[in-house]
């Protein structure tokens, strides 16, 4: 007799006011296998995950596990019937070890009746040893604040693995990895799947479902699809499945030529961080930087508009030197930056998307102190409508927004501001195959209107698909310069890389 699958989700439903988020979904995972879970922002299945994990009750349909129907009807409930989730933003109390973290809640006892103080060493000890099992490299008594993302995202597995999951969900877990760690993480993944784990794989890098996973099921519009073996499916299947129609071009094709020189950046320097990096951007070019995480990159983009202060180094934009010492300073010399963290470094939450749009350029709205609301609207309205930006409106929060949406009114904002430099730090991160086609055609046509972009990614096939120049960086220093992307490949890249 088969005996039944650890997952089953069956027709399940779920809907908000105005919106219907899954409308009888179905989803089975096997023993030991790695699903991936593919569809546009807003396609349904984050809304599915927060199900399965006990943060959202669904209206209908049914949840087995192992063959039994389960309730869930919270994150503690999830945890009992050995499901757990891996979010992006990681769960970890960043002032403890990763030991204690990995066993939080779930502490040994030590006394005769099993009531009395932790029992330390036990703890140490179970946590050392699903440490080990998953090949970490790091002391178990080192404070999570102070350890990388992917050695982060190592606790949270353990601390999965610690609750007796054997259900997880893997949410976006190499967008903030580099190409090693990913490689890492992968290492891990098969070792999970080689315990019987069933994996649950939700991530937009089409490129890493060949690598790790089983099988595909692809939600559009709340609805299931389709679904196959991933040896049975090729990447523009998958593309055309998810956004419902033919996307000729990924990486949409440029005409524009490269004028003058416009930014010129020479000897800039931080501490260790940024050390005597120099660089000059025409007009109608787009220059990457890239490198492994902690390589500088985004630092050197702090630097420029201001975020932090520079120890050294001069910039000039159009031959006239500026000095963005602080955000404000950046603003006024006409420096946008699209942060990698759109949502905290880069919008207010709780405004709307129309007053974040204006904040910028607040001078040339007000009078005596009073915004000249009908004017912003209808400046706001605009730019809606050409960067296609999908609201409900501009009085909506903008907190709400999914997918592309947030980086584009982030730069809605810069353009009504007018800048001529716009910095982009990870610019399509954690967004869809759809909505990544969108941002590479805005920063196209800012490349063909004579801006100055300069792009950091850690996504080597977009660095490749995108820029006219690469910049590689190493240790705070460009280590390596590529003035044809045309003639670049991911492997010369990341000789650079590792110099």
């Amino acid at each position: 007799m088969t005996s039944p699958p650890p997952l089953a989700m069956e027709g399940i439903s779920k809907s908000y006011p105005g919106v219907r988020a899954l409308a009888g979904v179905d989803l089975t995972v096997a023993r030991g296998e790695v699903l991936a879970l593919l569809g546009e922002n807003g396609a349904g299945q984050s809304t599915l995950m927060k199900i399965l994990g006990g943060a959202v009750r669904p209206d209908a349909g049914r949840i087995v596990i192992d063959g039994v129907e389960r309730s869930i009807r919270s994150p503690q409930d999830a945890l009992r019937a050995g499901v757990a989730v891996i979010h992006q933003e990681f769960n970890l109390v960043p002032a403890l070890g990763a030991a204690d973290n990995i066993v939080l809640g779930q502490e040994v006892a030590r006394g005769p009746t099993g009531l009395g103080w932790i029992d330390r060493d036990a703890q140490r000890r179970r946590a050392r040893e699903i440490l080990a099992r998953l090949g970490a490299d790091f002391d178990a008594d080192a404070p999570c604040r102070t350890l990388s993302v992917a050695r982060q995202q190592l606790v949270e597995i353990a601390k999965a693995l610690a609750a007796g999951a054997r259900i997880l969900v893997m949410d976006e877990p190499s967008a903030a990895l580099t190409t090693p760690e990913v490689a890492a993480l992968h290492a891990v993944i098969r070792e999970l799947e080689r315990g019987g784990t069933a994996i649950v794989y939700v991530s937009h890098r089409l490129e890493e479902i060949a690598a790790i996973c089983h099988r595909v099921e692809v939600l559009r519009d709340g609805r299931n699809v389709g679904g196959a073996a991933v040896s049975a499916v090729d990447r523009r299947a998958l593309i055309r499945m998810m956004v419902g129609r033919e996307l000729v071009e990924e990486f949409p094709p440029r005409s524009a030529t490269p004028g003058q020189v416009r930014f010129v950046v020479e000897g800039l320097f931080r501490g260790s961080a940024v050390r005597g990096v120099s660089f000059a951007a025409r007009a109608g070019e787009i220059i990457a930087l890239t490198g492994l995480v902690g390589s500088g990159r985004t630092e050197v983009l702090r630097l420029l508009f201001g975020a932090d202060r520079r120890d050294a180094g001069t910039i000039r934009l159009d031959g006239r030197a500026i000095d963005p010492h602080s955000p404000r300073a950046a603003i006024a010399a006409g420096i946008g930056l699209l942060p990698e963290d759109r949502k905290l470094q880069g919008l207010v939450l709780g405004l709307s998307v129309g007053d974040n749009f204006i904040l910028p350029s607040l001078a040339r709205y007000s009078r005596g102190g009073i915004v000249r609301r009908a004017e912003a609207r209808r400046a706001c309205a605009a730019a809606i409508a050409s960067l296609r930006i999908k609201t409900p409106g501009q009085e909506a929060p903008v907190r709400g927004l999914s997918g592309g949406n947030p980086q584009t009114v982030v730069l809605a904002k810069w353009l009504e501001r007018r800048c001529e430099v716009l910095l982009f730090d990870e610019p399509t991160r954690g967004v869809d195959v759809g909505a990544k086609v969108e941002i590479y055609q805005l920063m196209n046509e800012l490349a063909a209107a004579g801006k100055v972009v300069v792009m950091v990614s850690s996504d080597l096939p977009e660095v490749l698909g995108m820029a006219d120049r690469i910049l590689v960086m190493h240790d705070g220093r460009i280590t390596g310069r590529i003035d044809d992307a045309a003639v670049a490949t991911q492997e010369s890249i990341m000789e650079l890389a590792v110099r």
